[in-house]
């Protein structure tokens, strides 16, 4: 066995955003930040996305919202925030002492407040960057959502880019034919990096009333179920793109993260397991170092896309 690293280097890049180690907390289940930092230190994780934030307030989906599944959970609660000038006010004055990245996520059902989201946000100090979900309803195309054809991905990420010069990073749903297509789109419009995957859509039912659990009906399933999709969604984006790939879908442990690493993501995102287990990024980031150490490996850099497929 290869000679123990003693202090091994977590350090990663995505582009110009430099982050101490590859754990970002997730958009949707870290709040704003301020509702962990009682429990950990915020400036341990690598990066921080902050709920889905939209130009105006939003109320989200008629309760029930969270509906537990096996190995995971399904939730509906329809991008609820506080909008843009209570996010301004309210918000980002804790953020901006935070001590790690800060990325914004964003979202709209027109390209144009996509837009106009960012260019309000790229004239604010504190943020690093943002991160856009686009697996919502495009109002002015009956419905679809943005992330599903590379054409309509490319045209809001081009809207985007031409309207900031903040760092860019795109989420790609998982509901989509091609993967690969959707995440060169994004490249090719102007993303320095991607985040995948977004949550699958599921359905409960409650078989005594015969009605779904949900009160949207349907929901995003996340969780440790669907680590399998994510981790090949996430090998395939990575094989056609020159920009990094930021992996999300059940990672719970080290080893799920490891696994999104050798798959070729240059970082990950924790979500679900916050709900769980709310020191959950930070003990995945002690066992990352404690991997590098066993295995004498002085930068986890070099084990990013390790993958070995010769012969599979």
């Amino acid at each position: 066995m290869s000679p123990k690293a003693d202090n091994p280097s977590l350090q990663v890049n995505l582009g110009s955003l430099k982050l101490k180690n590859p754990v970002i907390a997730a958009s949707g289940t870290f709040g704003y930040g301020e509702e962990y930092s009682g429990i950990i230190p915020l400036e341990a994780l690598g990066g921080i996305v902050t709920k889905g934030l939209s130009l105006e307030p939003r109320q989200g989906n008629p309760p029930p919202r969270l509906a537990e599944t096996p190995a995971g959970m399904l939730n509906a609660i329809g991008l609820e925030n506080v909008g843009l000038e209570i996010f301004l006010q309210e918000k980002l004055p804790f953020l901006r002492k935070a001590r790690c990245p800060v990325l914004v996520n964003i979202f709209g059902s027109t390209v144009e407040e996509y837009a106009e989201l960012a260019k309000r946000l790229s004239a604010v100090d504190g943020i690093a960057g943002l991160e856009v979900n686009i697996s919502c309803p495009n109002v002015k195309a009956g419905g679809a959502i943005f992330a599903a054809e590379p054409k309509t991905v490319y045209k809001v990420i081009s809207k985007i880019r031409r309207a900031t010069s903040s760092f860019l990073m795109v989420k790609l749903s998982p509901n989509v034919a091609d993967i690969g297509k959707i995440a060169l789109a994004a490249e090719e419009a102007g993303a320095d990096a991607v985040s995948l995957i977004n949550t699958l859509t599921g359905l409960a039912i409650d078989v005594q009333t015969r009605t779904p659990v949900l009160g949207n009906i349907t929901g995003g399933l996340s969780g440790p179920a669907i680590k399998p999709i994510g981790l090949r969604m996430v090998w395939q984006a990575a094989q056609v793109v020159r920009i990094p790939v930021v992996g999300i879908g059940g990672i719970v442990t080290a080893k799920d993260a490891l696994e999104y690493l050798i798959a070729g993501a240059t970082a990950i995102q924790v979500g679900t397991a916050h709900f769980i287990d709310p020191r959950a990024g930070l003990k995945i980031i002690e066992g990352i170092s404690g991997y590098l150490k066993a295995n004498g490996i002085p930068n986890l850099s070099s084990l990013i896309g390790s993958l070995k497929t010769q012969g599979a």
